[in-house]
């Protein structure tokens, strides 16, 4: 009997011989409510994400239900991904102003470690144009809920 996966599994950051170690996170709300499109999370996000020396956040984009950011493991990081992205959530969870909404987050996340520089622009290239693809804006810089916390640069070495 084939068994199905309930949650996506989260593989070890792979050492890629001195090159970057970027890796691409969507995170979506429980049930997919659409809840996120708020400055006040945009905030709560930016305020979390900042306040952590393990892992620096990158580019990022929220859409009503999920949430896409990259982000790269730093030097003096030891935490584990699950455990940083764990934090955040927290962090966002205790100080979201409407607790009618909670529970805000599906248990689980999915990432992927993105190998090439190629990989990074061509991944941000379609994040970027989610809110245009879901129809809420013409061209992607009219979206008021992206940023870039950490400039992650893609190191071929």
């Amino acid at each position: 009997m084939e068994q199905t996966r309930r949650h996506p599994p989260h593989h070890s950051t792979i050492n890629l011989d001195n090159r970057s170690n970027i890796l691409l996170l969507t995170v979506c709300t429980k049930d997919r409510k659409p809840i996120l499109c708020r400055s006040c999370l945009m905030a709560l996000l930016c305020e979390a994400w900042k306040s952590r020396d393990d892992w620096a956040a990158g580019r990022f984009v929220i859409l009503p239900d999920h949430i896409h950011v990259f982000c790269s493991p730093m030097m003096c990081g030891t935490v584990s991904l699950e455990r940083w992205v764990a934090a955040w959530k927290s962090f966002v969870s205790r100080n979201w102003d409407s607790p009618h909404e909670r529970p805000l987050w599906q248990r689980s996340f999915w990432d992927r470690q993105i190998r090439s520089g190629e990989g990074y622009d061509e991944k941000w290239a379609y994040i970027r144009r989610n809110p245009v693809r879901h129809g809420f804006v013409r061209e992607p810089e009219q979206w008021p809920f992206q940023g870039e916390l950490h400039k992650l640069v893609w190191h071929d070495r």
